[in-house]
């Protein structure tokens, strides 16, 4: 049975504020007259949630699965694989050809980047001449559910040491929300086997904005104590997280669902979306900790505090080439975050910045996805000069 997730539709990730609710309020009460405005609010009440319950109704009953067959695994270390997209693409296989080496986070899973045929960001960049090997990071195992952020950057080190070998020349590394800060840390412990480093919606500094984060800054030390007791941070947790930063999305996205025709492609996308966001992977106990207190509690990124095997990661310290890609709508990564690492002063070394008038998630798969994100991406990882066999080894 599928289960309703409160963030998936990429059109609707801007909240809906009590100040943008205050003229609606305003006008119920003056169509309702003196003394029933309680009662006609109650009425509006009942009626948005008869409308959450059918649209998540409909939501389970829908039968549309993701069909995409998932390319060959090329490398595997405990329940982390890397799928090698190019396998099956002419344009990617050809000699010379950019390996492109693909971070997700570690939350939810990687069928974002390849949702559909025509939604891919993956199998664009096969099209058009680049070889992407995704880290699948899967579910943590019994000896994963251990893994802090050092051992998790150890094994993106050995994974990137195997594509290095591969391809013949240094990778370029493209790293999406959490995984774009691990992608950070992985480019300041390894540079000479990174030709590019390209960010997308990547949380850096985490109290540049904290208003949309109040709920898990509140409760992050309660649940890096359930995370220590369980072994991990469970899904059903996180999605409650997710949950905390619009709760009234849930309202309005399963409202505007049962308006779609359940066959047509506006219903297929949601459905893949919202089945996506409720497959996530629990996070391991030690990595969660580090998340909850270290990052959001005492902001080590932002603050060049964070210790990876004993050395900080410092973006200044940082010179490969670098593309820094930030939503403008985004609700899961606030803008100023992934801003700290564009910072001409504080941030990354030899980096571009791309604003995006777009969500965390439209970024990938929205209409105007194709256009303002996946072109430029592409386009930048493309140009990047090759860095020759010789020189990842070290």
């Amino acid at each position: 049975m599928k289960q309703g997730s409160p963030n998936s539709n990429p059109a609707a990730e801007a909240p809906e504020s009590l100040a943008a609710l205050l003229p609606e309020i305003a006008s119920l009460e003056a169509r309702a007259g003196a003394g029933q405005f309680e009662q006609a609010l109650q009425r509006e009440i009942r009626r948005r949630q008869g409308r959450l319950a059918d649209g998540v109704l409909a939501y389970q009953r829908n039968d549309v699965q993701r069909t995409l067959i998932d390319p060959p695994s090329v490398w595997r270390e405990g329940n982390t694989r890397l799928l090698d997209y190019g396998a099956t693409n002419r344009a990617a296989r050809k000699r010379g050809t950019r390996a492109v080496f693909v971070v997700p986070s570690l939350i939810n899973r990687w069928e974002v980047l390849d949702l559909t045929e025509e939604k891919s960001l993956l199998r664009a960049m096969a099209a058009a001449g680049l070889r992407p090997y995704l880290v699948d990071w899967g579910a943590p195992n019994a000896e994963e559910r251990g893994f802090d952020t050092t051992a998790y950057v150890a094994r993106l080190e050995r994974a990137l040491a195997f594509v290095a070998k591969r391809a013949r020349r240094a990778p370029a590394v493209l790293g999406y929300c959490m995984g774009g800060t691990l992608a950070v840390a992985l480019a300041a412990r390894r540079p000479r086997r990174v030709a590019g480093l390209a960010l997308m919606a990547a949380p850096w500094d985490f109290h540049a904005d904290r208003t949309g984060h109040a709920f898990l800054l509140s409760t992050g030390p309660l649940l890096a104590e359930v995370a220590d007791k369980v072994g991990e941070l469970p899904v059903d947790i996180l999605q409650t997280l997710f949950w905390s930063l619009d709760p009234w999305l849930a309202v309005k996205k399963f409202g505007r669902f049962i308006g779609m025709d359940p066959k047509g492609e506006h219903a297929k996308e949601f459905v893949l979306l919202e089945d996506w966001l409720n497959g996530g992977a629990p996070l391991a106990g030690p990595m969660a900790r580090e998340c909850l207190i270290d990052w959001y509690g005492n902001n080590t990124p932002g603050t060049n505090k964070w210790v990876i095997g004993g050395r900080r990661v410092v973006p200044a310290k940082i010179k490969v080439p670098s593309l820094v890609m930030i939503p403008s709508g985004d609700r899961i990564v606030p803008p100023l975050s992934a801003a700290a690492l564009a910072d001409p002063k504080k941030g990354l070394k030899n980096t571009r910045r791309i604003d995006l008038p777009l969500g965390h998630i439209g970024m990938v798969v929205s209409s105007r996805a194709r256009e303002l994100c996946w072109t430029p991406l592409i386009e930048w990882i493309s140009a990047l000069p090759v860095r020759r066999s010789r020189v990842v080894t070290g």
